[in-house]
Order: structure tokens, then C-alpha cells, then sequence
């Protein structure tokens, strides 16, 4: 699967790799040294797997409507239309975990969002971007983060859960990462002929995408175009992501769905000033946004914002729980 992203990554002439990739083999092996060393119990592997079937089937199905609307969509409006996950997020946990937020933490998320756009929109593509998209394009993009939105609060549902059947125990997070990415693959399989209508990659030429992304991957054979960096620059990005994804998942972990959000989201200015850094394979470096510092200033008021009141009868997230 990462080959043929990888194929399709080189056609489109830009990086759409992105978190939805679980690496199984990688997760289960982890999985099973903690085993062995008996950080994951017998009890943890016995949880009931519902669950995470659903997990996989989100996963799944975010990745589709992702990637198909990312293939469309402009980079610019993508990290203005994220924006929406942290709205998603904190409307599923009054839903369905009874979350009750402070006044405070509705206009830190609200800040947070509002510096994101204004960080982003104000680059000189990012005038028309949402406009250029489409409409269709741009709401496929919104359920995209509606079904991640689920994902992760589904997972937030899991760890609380575990602790009342582990009695005060906790599930490791590899736990939760394998048997996902496990299911994610799977459904990913069982969606390839759709898949690959909206990858726009007939489905009688996935085969070849597979060999020229493995290709491409290995830097290898004709293949150049986009495939610069390669090996080197594709396990660079395995590597970082893997821990990128455990650290949120962690911060899940001890904390809430929304908490983990707005850590993601304090990526994107981050994101936006290394781009202007003189790297390798980054190509010319890009200037700052006029509106950058503005935005990312907001966005730090917002964090902080947020985290101003301490919750009342939860230690390790930054809101108030009550009844639904």
C-alpha cells in the first residue's frame, strides 16, 4: 500500500503521504516485544476487537475521502479545511463521552482555529484555493476529517474503557495502534477497486503502480521525476511519522482527543517556517506569509487560553466532564 501511495505521489508531483499509513508489520513487532518483556498483558490482548474493527473502517474510509479530495483541492485550503477536525472533535465528546467545556476552552480551540487560517490564507496562493476546489471537493474533505474526528475519539472511548475492564489499568498504546492499523489494512484491501476510481489509477493498473512505486521507493530503474531523495527521504518520513503518530497517540492517552488535537495543529505554523529554511530537497526556500507571526501569535494565545483554568475531576485533560 505505502508503494502505491508512493507511485501516486509521484504522479500528482507532490507529498500526499500522510498519517492514515499504520505500518503493521512495525506496530505488531513492537507489539509483540513489549510482550515478551510483559508490558502488554494477556488481558489487554483479550479485549473484545469491535472496536477496532470500527477504528479500521474509519481509518479506511478517511483515507479515501482524503486522498481523493487532496488530489483535487489546492495545499493551501487543506490546512484551512482541517480546521474542521478540532470542531468535529469537540462536538463527538459532548456526544458521546459527556463532555462539558469551559467557556475558556471554547475560545482557546476558537483562537487556535481562527490563527491556523489566518497563518495559512494569508500566503499568495491561498487566495482562491477553497474557491478553485469545488464545493463537492472541499465538503469531501470535511467528511474526511468527521470520520477522523471519530477515529480518535473512538480510541479516547477504548482507553477509558480499558480501565474499568483492566480494573485501573491502562491498554498499551501498541495494542491500539496494531489491531487498528490491522483492520485499516484490511479494509483498505477489500476498497481497493473503489479506491482506485477516486485515486483516479485504473484498477487493472495497480500492479504497475505498485512495481513503479517500489521503484520509486528504492530509487531504482527510469523512474526520476519525484523520486528525488529516495531511499534516503521515504524512511526519513516512515521514521518520523511512525513517532509522530505514537506521540499523539500517547497524548490520547493521558489526556482527550481535543488536547491531542491542538497539539497536531501547533504543527502547521511549525511546518510553514521550515519551509522557508534552506534544507535540502525543499527546493527554493519560500518566504513567511505576510500574515504568519499575526496568525501563529493568535494560535499560541489560543493554546494558552485553553490550558488557563485547571479542570475540575479529571487529572489528565484539560476539560470538565458531566452528564449527558
Amino acid at each position: 500500500m505505502i508503494l502505491i501511495l508512493w507511485r501516486i505521489k509521484v504522479k500528482c508531483g507532490r507529498y500526499r503521504l500522510r498519517s492514515f499509513h499504520r505500518y503493521v508489520i512495525v506496530y505488531f513487532g513492537i507489539m509483540y516485544i513489549r510482550h515478551r518483556a510483559g508490558i502488554v498483558t494477556d488481558e489487554m490482548l483479550s479485549l473484545p476487537k469491535t472496536p477496532f474493527v470500527v477504528i479500521g473502517l474509519l481509518e479506511a474510509l478517511a483515507a479515501a475521502t482524503g486522498m481523493a479530495a487532496g488530489a483535487i483541492l489546492s495545499g493551501a485550503s487543506i490546512p484551512i479545511l482541517s480546521q474542521t477536525f478540532l470542531v468535529w472533535q469537540i462536538l463527538l465528546s459532548i456526544i458521546f463521552l459527556g463532555r462539558r467545556y469551559k467557556v475558556n476552552h471554547l475560545l482557546g480551540c476558537f483562537l487556535v482555529t481562527i490563527g491556523v487560517v489566518v497563518t495559512v490564507a494569508s500566503g499568495p496562493d491561498a487566495g482562491n484555493s477553497l474557491k478553485d476546489g469545488g464545493l463537492f471537493w472541499s465538503l469531501l474533505m470535511i467528511v474526511s476529517f468527521l470520520l477522523q474526528a471519530a477515529d480518535t475519539v473512538l480510541k479516547e472511548l477504548i482507553f477509558l474503557d480499558a480501565n474499568k475492564k483492566l480494573k485501573g489499568g491502562s491498554v498499551d498504546l501498541f495494542v491500539v495502534n496494531s489491531y487498528g492499523s490491522a483492520f485499516q489494512a484490511l479494509f483498505i484491501c477489500l476498497l481497493l477497486p473503489f479506491l482506485s476510481k477516486l485515486w483516479g489509477v485504473p484498477f487493472s493498473q495497480l500492479p504497475n503502480y505498485l512495481k513503479d512505486g517500489a521503484a520509486c521507493f528504492l530509487n531504482v530503474g527510469t523512474l526520476s521525476s519525484g523520486c528525488d531523495g529516495a531511499p534516503l527521504l521515504p524512511l526519513l518520513f516512515i521514521i518520523v511519522n511512525i513517532g509522530f503518530n505514537i506521540a499523539l497517540l500517547h497524548l490520547l492517552k493521558i489526556s482527550s482527543a481535543v488536547v491531542s488535537c491542538l497539539a497536531s495543529t501547533f504543527s502547521v505554523p511549525i511546518s510553514i517556517y521550515v519551509f522557508t529554511l534552506q534544507l535540502p530537497y525543499l527546493g527554493v526556500a519560500s518566504s513567511l506569509p505576510t500574515g504568519f507571526v499575526a496568525g501563529a501569535i493568535v494560535l499560541i494565545i489560543g493554546l494558552l487560553i485553553y490550558a488557563w483554568t485547571p479542570s475540575n475531576g479529571s487529572s489528565g485533560a484539560s476539560f470538565s466532564e458531566g452528564s449527558t
